[in-house]
């Protein structure tokens, strides 16, 4: 390459800016096309490109890298497994209720990109067998995604959903006009799975939380989709709660219509864990888009310390390793080593646990594979 050299890249996405809560986005995100890793250019190519090529080459490096996920880790493919197993079998007929599912894990654990990527999976599964419209000329959108906040009530829920399709009716109207309406689209659009994200938000032994526990309830009666669920501490806030009172009743009725997945983390206590967490730091080193990576950067020299950094939480891991080669990058260092990361900051709860998880470490055995590094 000669200093005028330039460097094309390959097909780009505008994901940044859409949101899921409107079907407009969540057909962008669920039709993209995979991303295209960007090609590992020696030094010698890479300084031979011209300003504002090598401006074009890093600027495509620094999407890629804050866009690494999701990789299919264990606990990804184990979830996405039994999530096929429920919607799957969810083909009842319409006067029975389908069974409902709800991810129940700690944050940081990846479990919305989990039930993110599932759905897109579905979705283009249900557009592939049925066609991108329905028998009756609407979109087929498989999937509808509703977000809760923490004072949701039925009203704003069923304004959540005409939200998503975009129903011209969706800004006046008493709440069981929304729900009519929310059923319309649902129908003509042969909605098959409704996620509601953020469960945690609802305070479940409120009279708000009794009240749309009913509306789920309503909604898995009259509306032929799974529902999927996804929060922290669900189990804790009384979703699968057994009770004498009436309000608990209510809520136990949800709970034994509920299915109750979750996502464990990484752990370092047996050697299968050891080895899950080698491949996935591996599957990372392969992404990377590094001048000076090499076999084992991540996966035997950071074993530990990124274990440490990241608590097991892919969540944290995945932030510290795109902020990482993001400096590396932009300073030149062009490869990940404990002196790099140890400037890069992480999520709180990560940092606050590090030296717990540290200090754990110290008292059991390494499950550190016995492999040397192969280094440039």
């Amino acid at each position: 390459m000669n200093s005028e050299s330039t460097w094309t890249p390959g097909d780009t996405h505008r994901l940044d800016a859409l949101t899921l809560s409107r079907k407009e986005g969540w057909a962008a995100f669920a039709n993209a096309a995979q991303r295209i890793q960007p090609e590992l250019l020696p030094r010698g190519d890479y300084v031979a490109l011209g300003e504002r090529a090598r401006a074009e080459y890093d600027k495509a490096r620094r999407l890629w890298h804050a866009n690494l996920g999701p990789l299919r880790t264990p606990q990804l493919a184990e979830l996405h497994e039994d999530l096929w197993d429920i919607v799957d079998s969810n083909q009842q007929d319409g006067d029975m209720a389908k069974g409902a599912v709800a991810v129940d894990a700690f944050p940081g654990l990846g479990k919305t990109t989990a039930v993110l990527a599932f759905a897109r999976d579905f979705h283009r599964r249900e557009i592939a067998e049925g066609g991108a419209f329905t028998e009756g000329g609407h979109e087929r959108l498989p999937v509808c995604r509703v977000g809760l906040t923490g004072n949701t009530g039925m009203k704003d829920f069923n304004r959540a959903m005409l939200e998503f399709f975009g129903h011209p009716g969706r800004t006046t109207g008493t709440t069981a006009e929304f729900a009519q309406r929310a059923l319309d689209c649902v129908l003509s659009c042969d909605v098959k799975l409704l996620i509601v994200d953020d469960l945690h938000f609802l305070r479940w032994r409120a009279a708000g939380g009794v009240e749309v526990s009913n509306h789920f309830k309503y909604i898995a009666n009259e509306f032929p989709v799974t529902l999927l669920f996804v929060g922290v501490g669900l189990a804790a806030r009384g979703l699968f709660s057994e009770g004498e009172t009436y309000d608990n009743a209510v809520l136990a009725q949800t709970g034994r219509r509920t299915t109750r997945l979750d996502m464990r983390s990484f752990e370092l206590k047996t050697d299968q864990g050891g080895a899950e967490w080698r491949r996935l730091l591996l599957a990372l080193e392969k992404r990377l888009v590094l001048r000076e990576k090499y076999r084992g950067m991540l996966a035997d020299d950071l074993f530990d310390y990124l274990f440490i950094r990241s608590s097991g939480h892919i969540g944290s891991l995945m932030t510290l390793i795109n902020r990482g080669c993001q400096r590396a990058v932009r300073t030149g260092a062009e490869r990940l080593d404990e002196e790099l990361l140890s400037r890069v900051k992480i999520d709180q709860a990560a940092h606050l646990a590090q030296d717990d998880v540290r200090n754990l470490l110290k008292g059991q055995r390494s499950r550190r594979p016995r492999r040397k590094a192969v280094h440039r």
